[in-house]
């Protein structure tokens, strides 16, 4: 694209919410068009800011943009402008959908299968154990899960997806060459070797406060629907299932102990009508099965479809609890496999989760 460059160099310009550089290019027609225009042209044009049109311009006039994008390559960082192809697609949608992202990793057109899962940043056990469980539940049946890196709900997301193998994306506050929190370096490598971390803010851009909320409208953009875990009533996870609804996305939340501040975010969520989530089945039934696991040669189960894999974990669970372990080993398939059949077991209520990871068959028999 003729324009890509001067995406770039306006993005490093007027960073962040991206209403501004809209308004300045469709002024002039393009980003190119506004990048030649001179300080007095520049004067007419909204969104430049409260440093006038001859500071945008002394800025501009030193950015070399061959040397910037010789400096990301230099850094493992990669860019994507609105209208390329290989632009996240669920972002073309939204209000105020960032002109240029920067990520490392990969950006795939399957991660539209995704969902967000936000929270508190300093959440309860219970929190946690939760948070954790939906993300490798999420993560164990192919949904890219998304969030923001940050400390509590966020970190225990990417970690738990991380440990089944998932891929998770993580949408960051800052530049990609400022690690923030810096103890989420080694978390930061993990998530970009198997998913992408991404952000709109060029390198550089250190994690100033009202960075979080406008990136927080990418992490709800990016997925089919929001999951709020823990969230005070002034929580940033608020911000983003505000955003989702926006957006028209579906906004769940999981309830919490009544007497813990960190439960009121999400029963007002669930207040206003937002899906109750017990466990991941709840989240892929809000989202609709048939979409997201096609049957895969339905085995000989009447009208009941099921792939060869959930058949042959069926006729191994019992109606006396069955170890995981023990499927796994006598099922010879992955335990990504196993735990992705029992999911979608448990969700067309053939299998049960029992407490201490047992599986029992439910009532109803399809044999």
């Amino acid at each position: 694209m003729e324009d890509r460059i001067y995406w770039l160099g306006w993005q490093f310009l007027l960073p962040g919410v991206g209403k501004r550089l809209w308004s300045l290019v469709e002024y002039f027609g393009s980003p190119g068009a506004a990048w030649a225009a001179s300080a007095k042209e520049l004067s007419g044009a909204p969104g430049i800011g409260t440093e006038g049109p001859g500071g945008l311009a002394q800025r501009k006039a030193g950015l070399d943009l061959d040397s910037l994008v010789a400096k990301l390559e230099a850094s493992g960082i990669s860019f994507v402008c609105y209208s390329e192809p290989g632009y996240p697609e669920k972002l073309l949608s939204i209000y105020d959908p960032p002109p240029v992202i920067f990520y490392r990793g990969r950006l795939k057109a399957g991660d539209s299968l995704a969902v967000a899962m936000v929270g508190s940043r300093k959440p309860s056990p219970y929190g946690q154990l939760v948070a954790e469980k939906l993300a490798k539940d999420l993560a164990a049946v192919g949904v890219i899960v998304i969030s923001g890196m940050a400390r509590g709900i966020d970190t225990i997301v990417h970690k738990g997806v991380l440990a089944v193998k998932g891929r998770t994306v993580a949408v960051m506050g800052s530049g990609l060459d400022v690690v923030y929190p810096r103890e989420n370096k080694r978390l930061m490598e993990q998530i970009i070797d198997s998913g992408a971390v991404i952000s709109e803010f060029p390198p550089g851009s250190p994690p100033e406060a009202w960075h979080f909320p406008a990136r927080n409208r990418i992490i709800s953009g990016l997925a089919q629907a929001t999951v709020v875990v823990e969230a005070g009533e002034r929580s940033g996870a608020l911000i983003t299932s505000d955003f989702a609804l926006e957006q028209g996305r579906d906004v769940m939340a999981v309830p919490g102990n009544i007497v813990n501040p960190l439960s009121r975010g999400p029963h007002r969520l669930i207040k206003q009508g937002a899906r109750l989530v017990e466990g991941a089945g709840d989240i892929l039934d809000e989202l609709g099965l048939e979409k997201l696991f096609p049957a895969n040669q339905p085995g000989d189960v009447g009208s009941i479809k099921m792939s060869a894999e959930e058949e042959a974990i069926y006729r191994l669970v019992t109606l006396d609890p069955v170890a995981l372990d023990e499927l796994i080993a006598k099922s010879g398939l992955s335990p990504q496999k196993v735990m992705a059949a029992l999911m979608y077991l448990e969700i067309k209520g053939f299998v049960r989760q029992m407490p201490g990871k047992f599986y029992t068959r439910t009532g109803r028999n399809v044999f």
